[in-house]
């Protein structure tokens, strides 16, 4: 699919052109979707995601589209349904699977995110998101070791992802080794992330500051 747009309310206009011209077309509503999506047109790209996969029902990126916007909501479970559906179809797909993990890690439940988030960086070793969550899985199950040890590949791939930051400083914490945390709470806030405000005023009462 050829497009002419040169930004995102042109590539609009010409979506919603092709979709007069063919209403059936899946991957359009698709398209259409998404670019509501990046303009924050959130009710509007979720109507086109569902009759993109009306069109296409395996079209899995859809439902993995709907499931963002489900969280987006607070939907946990709207999340989770449309994610599971993504997986029937496509199993081996990352993404669906680093979100099901995620869904599972919201609701307090690090057995469940482990096996899903497991399963997702065998097929993306380097979907940072999910070894992210993969620790904090980890750390919820007080195993300090192993959420260290997927933070750190986590800032290998991506020197800048905060939250890798923010969990080596939760094990530091738990270890005691409080100068070290602030050493990867600073680094946290430096990519951007901010750090709940309990974790940082524990920090400072340890340190003395």
């Amino acid at each position: 699919m050829e497009f002419q747009a040169k930004n995102t309310d042109e590539f609009i206009v010409e979506m919603q052109g092709k979709i007069r011209e063919n209403s059936e077309c899946g991957m359009t509503h698709y398209n259409l979707g998404s670019a509501y999506v990046a303009k924050g047109r959130f009710v509007e790209a979720e109507a086109e995601f569902h009759r993109a996969v009306e069109c296409s029902p395996t079209l899995v990126e859809a439902y993995v589209q709907l499931g963002g916007l489900a969280m987006n909501k607070g939907d946990l479970d709207g999340c989770l349904e449309y994610n599971e559906k993504a997986i029937k179809i496509r199993p081996l797909f990352a993404v669906p699977l680093g979100n099901v993990g995620f869904v599972h890690l919201q609701r307090g439940e690090p057995d469940k995110a482990i096996a899903s988030l497991r399963k997702a960086i065998r097929q993306d070793p380097k979907f940072v998101q999910a070894l992210s969550s993969l620790a904090s899985a980890y750390f919820m199950k007080g195993e300090l070791d192993l959420s260290m040890e997927y933070s750190q590949k986590t800032v290998e791939i991506e020197p800048k992802f905060g939250p890798a930051y923010n969990n080596m400083a939760l094990v530091h914490m738990e270890r005691g080794e409080y100068a070290k945390a602030r050493e990867c709470l600073d680094k946290a806030v430096e990519t951007g992330f901010t750090p709940h405000p309990g974790l940082v005023r524990e920090l400072a009462e340890k340190l003395g500051a």
